[in-house]
């Protein structure tokens, strides 16, 4: 397993990282895509060191919580040998306050993490969101009272615009406030808008992209084929509309790309698209999902090797979509402004 450095930051992390969105079960949304147990999720963990996978993504609305207890589980006893991100942000009960990035609320959402996962410190904490009611200066001293007593490590967001993260890296810059090394950001061979403008600012600033939902919300996962029906065990019958939408002329042009590459590569698709990921620039680690050890060990897979800079080219320009204002514009002058792809 190869390891990168998080951003600018000193810390390195396998460039393959297990999500734990499947283990629970429990609500609507962020329960509907698996309901693995802590035995289960034990084994999991147990093949995920083996190949050198040593960090392990969580968030306390994952199935309520629930999905940090049973990380907590399958790691005890190993705490030294993983590393634990999660997140906080959203809301996460009844009360007016269990919500957002105010100090109330990261510091209990930090507190509650920290016993359900069952461990004393959090590698890297992520804000699950931007919360635009709550002054940028309240959040970043928030998390650098956490860093200084030691609950949390290294700290990073998730779903920020480019704006939202610049304004946060420039009160960090003026006060002195931990640096947010980390992006989680969604990016997918079928979702490449992450390029346009957080990519470019992660080059510059330091921002390592944590990629969330790489096969494209289980849609490069190798069971969609064109002119085939959806397989009646695809949980795309469940989740299909949650996630970002992409028309279906654009989808089976990337999808047959991806067969090409895998007949003359003898990889599987999941494997090319998120190996085409980890080629791309500011990319420090992919959050790869699984619901059982045969798709685990599928994804591992997409590592040790790496596509020809021929079949890169031909998956950019299968995927390749028209930017929106004003970076259509920009390539207009791409000698002041290059792409960075």
């Amino acid at each position: 397993m190869e390891f990168r450095q998080l951003g600018a930051s000193g810390f390195k992390v396998p460039v393959l990282s297990f999500g734990t969105g499947t283990f629970g079960g429990k609500g609507e949304f962020f329960g509907a895509w698996g309901n693995t147990e802590a035995d289960e999720a034990r084994r999991l963990v147990d093949i995920c060191l083996d190949a050198g996978l040593t960090m392990f993504d969580s968030a306390d609305i994952y199935s309520g919580g629930v999905a940090e207890s049973v990380l907590g589980e399958a790691i005890k006893g190993r705490r030294d040998r993983v590393l634990i991100s999660t997140k906080a942000t959203f809301r996460s009960g009844e009360d007016p306050n269990d919500v957002g990035s105010s100090r109330f609320h990261l510091i209990k959402a930090c507190d509650a993490a920290l016993k359900r996962l069952g461990t004393d410190y959090i590698d890297l904490f992520q804000l699950h969101g931007f919360d635009a009611k709550t002054p940028v200066e309240e959040t970043l001293s928030t998390l650098d009272d956490l860093v200084r007593a030691g609950k949390i490590r290294y700290v990073g967001v998730s779903n920020f615009s480019g704006w939202h993260l610049m304004k946060s890296l420039a009160v960090a810059d003026r006060y002195g406030y931990p640096r947010y090394v980390a992006n989680q950001t969604y990016y997918s061979l079928i979702g490449r808008d992450y390029e346009w403008e957080l990519m470019p600012l992660g080059l510059d600033q330091g921002v390592g992209a944590v990629v969330w939902s790489p096969l494209g919300w289980g849609r490069l996962t190798g069971k969609l084929r064109r002119g085939a029906p959806l397989p009646s065990t695809s949980r795309l019958h469940k989740t299909g509309e949650m996630g970002p939408q992409v028309t279906d002329d654009y989808l089976y042009r990337v999808i047959d790309a991806l067969e090409e590459i895998a007949a003359e590569t003898g990889k599987s698709v999941p494997q090319i698209a998120l190996n085409w990921l980890l080629q791309r620039p500011t990319v420090s680690t992919v959050v790869i999902g699984a619901r059982n050890e045969e798709q685990l060990r599928q994804n591992l897979g997409a590592v040790g090797w790496n596509l020809t800079k021929e079949q890169v080219a031909r998956l950019d320009q299968a995927s390749e979509v028209a930017p929106v204002y004003p970076y259509w514009h920009q390539r207009g002058f791409q000698e002041l402004n290059p792409s960075p792809v």
